[in-house]
């Protein structure tokens, strides 16, 4: 009924940017919750960014602390695609990163609040 499918990931050097997307279908990017999740080797999936759907504050946002001010979510209502700009990135941005849709507007950052995933994108950064 819903499917989730990222991309834009791949591999790139510190300092470099890319820009992930998060085609949805059988869900509404507007009305839900959306967010990136992210796992590193030997590290605790952790939220990386969320929004708010229109049921709540549409344009609310959430980052987590090591990505403020370098990450930006957005979504394309009209596409009905999520994204995850990325600049400035880092070695520790290394990572699985995985798209989460919510069916309630407002947003939360336990993994568990999420019950549509995507199945990931790798992002490398070299040194």
């Amino acid at each position: 009924q819903v499917q989730l499918g990222e991309s834009g990931g791949g591999l790139v050097q510190a300092g470099g940017s890319l820009r992930l997307s998060c085609a949805v279908s059988g869900r509404s990017v507007d009305t839900n919750a959306m967010g990136w999740f992210r796992q590193a080797p030997g590290k605790e999936r952790e939220i990386v960014a969320a929004m708010s759907g229109v049921g709540y504050l549409g344009g609310m946002t959430y980052y987590a602390d090591d990505v403020k001010g370098r990450f930006t979510i957005s979504r394309d209502n009209a596409k009905n695609q999520l994204y995850l700009q990325m600049n400035s990135l880092k070695p520790e941005d290394t990572a699985v990163y995985y798209c989460v849709a919510r069916p309630v507007s407002s947003m939360m950052a336990g993994a568990q609040y999420y019950d549509a995933w995507g199945q990931g994108t790798q992002v490398t950064v070299s040194p």
